[in-house]
């Protein structure tokens, strides 16, 4: 029974990108593994930008830092 957790930011991901991401990635595991998608779980999480670091810098300002070195 495969659980599958995915982690996004929350900035906005509508319900039908939501669904296509469960949709996605259940075809993935019946296509690869041969699992059923009857036992398959797919949840989101979504965590606020604040929350989250890439590169030992918040998400806001590891964005700016990219955005400004083009």
């Amino acid at each position: 029974m495969p659980y599958v957790n995915i982690k996004i930011t929350r900035e906005g991901a509508t319900p039908a990108q939501k669904a296509e991401l469960i949709a996605g990635v259940t075809e993935l595991l019946v296509k690869v593994l041969q699992e059923s998608p009857a036992t398959t779980f797919v949840v989101i999480d979504e965590v606020a930008m604040e929350d989250r670091g890439i590169g030992g810098l918040p998400v806001a300002d590891y964005r700016a830092k990219v955005r400004s070195h083009g």
